[in-house]
């Protein structure tokens, strides 16, 4: 008896030893899983403090930021911080628009891209030019251009991400490479980024009003003079969520340069630059000088035209993006691009044409 004993307390020792080093093993490991997770996800967020200086205050907090080169629009600086990703330290959240203060501390974390989770689309395009930079390219009318409610699953953005390799990411995840937007029913010239800083320099330009764009565009009736302007600003329409207006009270600038370029019966072919890049500028414009844009049934452009015994049918809004001018971001080259009226719109101009100008009447 006395000799069993012993041997149970070395038994005893060594279980207890093994049952120790396993507790530690385990522990260790969370440990390093720990400080693993934590040094991925250091790795996925750029982290950086920023103080306001005296020259700096009064400024409001994405304006500034927008000035820091951080790689961001001041659109996505303001998600940012709508999301909690940007804080001025001592509040507890603060609004794009907060005004800092000499000595404020603002705490900049910008989260990794989201993946992207669009699936690429071997969709046509046309594209009239194209570098390591930036693509230009062709729109067709009824193709919308990044998804959105109601338009999720072919895009132009799907067609883009089977043809490139690499999109700018400044346009988020939804819209990679868009740097501005043409309606659905709208065709023509589209420029696309395919790095940030190429975004970030062509979005500096449509701000500044140095890209030139020209539309043509079919619209009713005729003007009393041939050439014109007007600087009316747009917003939302106060009761049509999804129309705009240039009654809204909080509308921004729209300034639309137009010439008429042919006169014919019940309606007129239209040259069109726009200065600034509001939401349907041109069909809002032309409908509140009481020309619509043919075809365009959400500002009262007619779908058809019955003139006589003829009726023309308007398969979409007669506008398309026909010239685009911009300095190349990279290259400092001024580059310009003309395209040409596309079937659908020409066969309604030939029809038009065919006609007898007789009395101009209202072509409805």
């Amino acid at each position: 008896m006395p000799k069993i004993i012993p041997q149970l307390i070395e038994k005893l020792l060594v279980i207890v030893h093994f049952l120790l080093s396993l507790a530690l093993t385990v522990q260790n490991k969370k440990k390093d899983k720990s400080v693993f997770g934590k040094a991925c996800t250091e790795k996925s967020l750029r982290h950086m403090q920023i103080e306001v200086k005296s020259n700096d205050a009064g400024k409001r907090l994405d304006k500034f930021l927008a000035s820091k080169d951080l790689g961001l629009s001041r659109s996505g600086i303001q998600r940012l911080i709508r999301d909690g990703h940007i804080k001025v330290k001592g509040y507890d959240k603060t609004p794009p628009r907060f005004k800092i203060r000499f000595g404020d501390s603002i705490d900049v974390r910008i989260p990794a891209p989201k993946p992207l989770v669009i699936k690429a689309i071997p969709i046509p395009l046309t594209i009239v030019y194209e570098d390591n930079h930036l693509l230009v390219l062709e729109k067709p009318a009824g193709l919308v251009v990044h998804p959105g409610a109601g338009n999720e699953d072919y895009t132009l953005v799907h067609g883009l991400l089977w043809h490139c390799k690499d999109l700018s990411g400044i346009g988020g995840y939804l819209r990679p490479g868009i740097v501005h937007r043409l309606d659905k029913d709208t065709s023509g010239l589209l420029v696309v980024a395919k790095d940030d800083k190429t975004h970030l320099r062509l979005a500096e330009q449509f701000k500044t009003g140095t890209v030139k764009k020209t539309y043509l565009a079919l619209v009713r009736g005729h003007f009393p003079d041939r050439s014109g302007r007007l600087d009316a600003a747009i917003g939302r329409h106060p009761i049509n969520r999804k129309k705009m207006s240039i009654r809204s009270r909080n509308g921004k600038a729209a300034l639309t340069e137009w010439q008429v370029l042919e006169e014919l019966r019940g309606a007129s072919l239209m040259s069109v630059k726009i200065h600034t890049g509001r939401t349907h500028q041109i069909r809002v414009h032309m409908s509140s000088m009481g020309h619509p844009v043919l075809g365009d049934s959400l500002y009262g452009g007619p779908t058809e035209f019955r003139l006589d015994h003829t009726l023309i049918p308007i398969p979409r809004q007669m506008l398309h993006a026909s010239e685009l001018q911009f300095i190349h971001p990279i290259t400092g080259e001024e580059k310009k691009w003309e395209s040409q009226l596309p079937e659908d719109m020409s066969l309604v101009l030939d029809k038009l044409r065919s006609l007898d100008m007789g009395d101009p009447g209202s072509g409805v």
